[in-house]
């Protein structure tokens, strides 16, 4: 999935967050009562530094640095002394001050112990009928450490878990890890090279022993990064791509495409690394372009030595001219355009190889030749270029492969460049022209060089050759994906990468999935060697697929007839994205039926990064239709690519990569200059990072906490594709933290020991100008970030929240409601006053929760709770609701009511009534006018006379309006509203009563249609009532 940052030593898992070690000469007792004592102790400790920080800011500047080291050694780091999973003791009083280390102590740990991660299922054992929302996470790779890019993509989900876990929704966060077959072996075949060793010393299977043992370390150091994020994943459920149970889905899937054809064995021209000696797909090679000449180091050569690119070459008698002179030891034929008059007398005739003499034929192509680009004959070298591939094919030529697997040059090259380098052969070609007076000139021509995305961006490691490989037929899948993609049955945003899929998805080559590793799942396929046959392993009819030995022998058998035979398996794995397509519905036990696929595929989201919106998620659409006849989820969201606050992208050489922890613990420059010994850089390059690193932080990197971690990340979700990191803004999010902690703290004391919340939160009527003012910014607050949740505009949903916090409860309510709470006031304005209080922390709390989990559930945990109310955790309270004031007011209106406004609101499911009962008092005091709300059951009980309007399929809101409207216009409006509305139920029907409609669409389409056809059945029938009812008035 999305790459980590390499590091080269294992390191152990940091301590979970403020788990540290109590010191070695204090007994590390697990007694409650001494864990009070020693909490105290520490408190007392630390309000006593705190104090001696703010004498020494009012000292004279002569005698600062004496006050500033008594200060230091009087401060004392928090240590932890809840026992591991049990809940943290708050009867204390609250800090001093906000530490997000103390903060976010021990919730993760208690979260997981309560099971709060784990869905939590209806009376029937399946998902609750609020809904359900799944998603699976993109697996980190067990390269490295998870870098701030992932912290992203957790902010983002976790954001979703929560807010829908709130909404009374079953919510599944299923977390797993990529085994990342190119990018771990070469880090750990690096690793062995520094001790001297290959992994062909060790041999295959000691050597996968060794990276599964790397990723382990990285797997428990990733599962930590995740921790301390406070993704709340269902780790009973925890997925590794190598696992049995994903490497059975892994066999199950290639042996079907096989069987179904999909899958085929071919020789064809595939992009050759030859540093790491395997195969890559087209998608795992980026191109860079070269405007110009330019001389570049190449790996695996002397770093002073400098090769000549992005310069054509001409040679003479017929002219042709190439970017890449080596290749001409390949030539087998000249292409000429067929109506070029210059070479019409060459049609069939031959020319002379100058270095090999081969005799190379001269044909006639009007697909690869331009007569107006340089001379207008082109150089065919088929084993070695994709478009003189499709040359060779079309013109049955000669395939020549003069390259050995590590980049050297084979017999096929002619005695004088046998086993020489291929960029030394370059040169040496060019030297040999000139010497055979063939050689015309080199200009500057614009050139497009290859470089390996899945290691460490070697540059011009890549040669095509022709090797016999697995291929996947890709086009009859795209084929799928497009069809129920433009069906509605996947959304994708932002808008502009829905284009780039499409585009993608039409122009879709064939993908080769072998690779000539040993970390992997190993290809089930095998030749079958036929005693007394000469047979060609290039060939696909000698293979056979078996999902264990025993099918594979059963098939080779009939292959055989009656000789004898033996069966070689494949040595090669496959490519790493075709484990990891399977990812939606391997982790939920595909290919078996288990209950968690039953329950919980299809999916309901993908949220990854646009860079792989084709390696990764096109793969996993095209075979989840392919396989399970189902979309695998039916959005995609791409976040945006973390960038610096340069807009450089994150480099390891740049010194610019950043570890989510550093951030939330915060790292000295020292220590950030530490971490880059950890990996792969050189001397030169490290100085530089460090260079950068100075600039970029010339402190350090400042504590900042998760929450300030998440919520800045979130706020800088906007929709766009690139994200411009500043740390100083997620330190402003800190503070906003602080803000927080210490408003609430303030709060809190105007909320005496004798204070008792009102059972439910709504206004007694006698709420004061501001208490009713902050009510309804707390309505419109949790309005909008709902409403852009839902939207997935994270940028505005925090916006929401934010403003409500700073500048509407702290800068305005609380500032406000001081003198309302001093003890000389009368005792009924005093209660009111404190009840919109603690209506506001609660709910704004509740509002933060997503975005922020520890200073809320610490802040939160800290609040008293409502009579018979016994929520344990917040993260499992009901999310701020957005109550249908607006939708009154609107209707009110429409109508031009402003006085004596009577509101009823016809409600058919038994737990959205009494909520909206109990928010009666809310509704009727931020509707302005408004004399009355009524909840009613049986739509009997609205009175005639009533303009109405729909919000869902079961409820409606209905407002008196008898002897104050035209009815005629009313009657109009009406039929207007209902030719609306019966035209879209109409497009919904005509989509329900489709051919095969139920076993086509997947459960989650045909649910959203659903819903829809019995909100506009609500709606029409509505409307004609309101009609009829308006036409009796008459």
């Amino acid at each position: 999935m999305s790459q980590p940052q390499e590091t080269i030593t294992p390191a152990r898992s940091d301590p979970p967050s403020g788990a540290a070690t109590p010191p070695a000469s204090e007994p590390n007792s697990s007694s409650k009562s001494a864990a009070k004592k020693e909490a105290k102790r520490l408190e007392k400790e630390a309000k006593l530094a705190a104090k001696a920080l703010r004498v020494a800011a009012t000292t004279p500047t002569g005698e600062k640095k004496a006050k500033e080291k008594v200060s230091k050694e009087q401060v004392v780091p928090f240590v932890n002394t809840t026992p591991k999973g049990q809940k943290k003791d708050l009867s204390g009083p609250m800090a001093a001050g906000y530490d997000p280390i103390a903060v976010e102590a021990t919730w993760y740990d208690w979260w997981l112990e309560q099971d709060f991660f784990k869905p939590e299922l209806g009376p029937d054992g399946g998902p609750k009928p609020q809904g359900l929302f799944v998603i699976s996470a993109p697996p980190p790779n067990v390269t490295g450490s998870l870098h701030i890019g992932h912290a992203l993509t957790t902010a983002i989900q976790d954001t979703l878990v929560r807010w829908y876990r709130m909404s009374g929704k079953t919510t599944l966060f299923v977390p797993g890890f990529d085994h990342a077959g190119i990018s771990t072996q070469s880090v750990v075949e690096k690793r062995l090279l520094k001790t001297g060793r290959t992994r062909h010393d060790l041999g295959r299977a000691k050597f996968v022993e060794t990276v599964m043992d790397w990723k382990n370390d990285y797997q428990e150091r990733i599962t930590n990064q995740l921790h301390r994020l406070g993704g709340s994943y269902d780790w009973s459920r925890v997925a590794f791509t190598m696992n049995p149970q994903l490497s059975k889905a892994v066999i199950e899937n290639f042996c079907r495409l096989h069987e179904e054809g999909i899958i085929y064995r071919a020789n064809r021209l595939v992009n050759w690394c030859v540093r790491l000696n395997t195969t890559l797909s087209n998608l795992e090679v980026d191109q860079k372009l070269l405007e110009k000449r330019t001389f570049l180091s190449v790996p695996g050569y002397d770093p002073k030595e400098k090769f000549e690119f992005g310069a054509i070459v001409a040679d003479e008698r017929i002219i042709v001219a190439t970017t890449r002179p080596e290749t001409m030891l390949g030539d087998t034929a000249i292409a000429v355009h067929p109506n070029d008059d210059r070479y019409k007398h060459l049609h069939g005739k031959f020319a002379v190889h100058p270095f090999v003499g081969r005799r190379i034929p001269i044909v006639t192509d009007d697909i690869v030749v331009d007569m107006t680009f340089g001379t207008g004959a082109v150089k065919i070298t088929p084993a070695h270029d994709p478009n003189d591939y499709e040359v060779g094919v079309r013109h049955k030529l000669d395939f020549i492969n003069i390259l050995n697997d590590d980049g050297t040059f084979n017999a096929n090259a002619g005695p004088q460049f046998h086993g020489m380098k291929r960029f030394h052969a370059r040169v040496e070609v060019v030297k040999r022209l000139k010497e055979l007076g063939l050689y015309i000139e080199s200009k500057d021509n614009p050139m497009q060089i290859p470089i390996c995305r899945c290691a460490i961006n070697l540059v011009t490691s890549f040669e095509p050759i022709l090797k016999p490989q697995w291929w996947v037929n890709c086009k009859p899948l795209a084929e799928e994906a497009i069809k129920h993609t433009r069906a509605g049955e996947l959304r994708i945003a932002p808008k502009q990468s829905e284009g780039d899929w499409f585009r993608w998805l039409e122009n879709i080559q064939d993908w080769c999935i072998s690779r000539q590793l040993w970390w992997g799942h190993r290809c089930p396929a095998y030749f079958v060697r036929i005693d007394g046959q000469e047979q060609d392993s290039t060939d696909g009819k000698w293979w056979v697929t078996g999902r264990d030995l025993e099918e594979a022998t059963d098939r080779a058998k009939k292959l055989a007839g009656s000789s004898n035979f033996t069966l070689e398996q494949d040595e090669d794995v496959l490519d790493t994205w075709f484990s990891s397509a399977l990812w939606p519905f391997s982790i939920l036990g595909w290919p078996d039926k288990t209950a968690d696929f039953e329950k919980f595929y299809p999916t309901s989201m993908l949220e990854t990064g646009w860079d792989i919106l084709f390696f990764w998620v096109a793969r996993m659409v095209m075979l989840g239709l392919r396989l399970t006849g189902k979309m695998p989820f039916n959005e995609v969201f791409c976040h945006a690519m973390i960038r610096d606050a340069h807009g450089r992208k994150m480099s390891k050489s740049l010194g610019n990569v950043i570890d989510p922890l550093d951030v939330i613990q915060g790292l000295p420059l020292d220590k950030l200059h530490e971490k880059l010994h950890e990996g792969n850089l050189d001397a030169a390059e490290i100085e530089k990072a460090k260079s950068g690193q100075k600039k970029d932080f010339p402190k350090g990197i400042p504590q900042c906490g998760t929450d300030a971690l998440r919520f800045a990340l979130c706020a800088y979700s906007g929709g766009g594709r690139d994200i411009n990191l500043e740390i100083l803004r997620v330190e402003g999010y800190r503070k906003f933290c602080n803000k927080i902690f210490n408003a609430t703290k303030f709060a809190m004391l105007k909320l005496d020991n004798a204070f008792i919340p009102e059972s439910a939160p709504k206004p007694t009527g006698n709420e004061s100008l501001v208490e009713r003012w902050i009510l309804h910014k707390l309505n419109i607050a949790s309005a909008e970030t709902n409403k852009q949740l839902n939207e997935r505009n994270f940028m505005a949903a925090t916006n929401a929240v934010y403003n409500f916090w700073l500048y509407e409860l702290c800068d305005v309510y609380i500032e406000a409601m001081k003198p309302m709470t001093d003890s000389s006031v009368p005792s009924r304005p005093r209660a009111s006053a404190q009840q919109t209080l603690y209506t506001c922390l609660d709910y704004g709390l509740r509002l933060l929760h997503p975005f922020m989990p520890f200073v809320t559930e610490e802040l939160w945990q800290r609040l008293a709770r409502r009579p018979n109310d016994t929520t344990p955790s917040i993260m499992v309270s009901r999310y701020p609701i957005y109550v249908p004031i607006r939708a009154g007011r609107s209707l009110a209106a429409s109508y031009n009511l402003q006085s004596d406004i009577q509101i009823f609101l016809h409600i058919q499911d038994d737990t959205e009534a009494a909520l909206f009962e109990s928010q009666k008092g809310v509704i009727t005091t931020l509707t302005k006018g408004c004399k009355s709300v009524d909840v009613v059951r049986d739509i009997g009980e609205v009175p005639p006379g009533c303009g109405s309007t729909v919000l869902t399929s079961t409820i409606s809101i209905h407002i008196l309006v008898r002897g104050l409207v035209d009815l005629d216009a009313e009657i109009a409006k009406c039929e207007k509203k209902l030719q609306l509305a019966r035209m879209n139920l109409d497009k919904v029907r005509k989509v329900e009563a489709q051919p095969d409609y139920a076993e086509t669409v997947p459960d989650n389409v045909r649910l959203i249609n659903e819903d829809r056809r019995k909100t506009l059945e609500a709606e029409v029938s509505t409307l004609e009532s309101s009609k009829e009812m308006f036409a009796k008035l008459k």
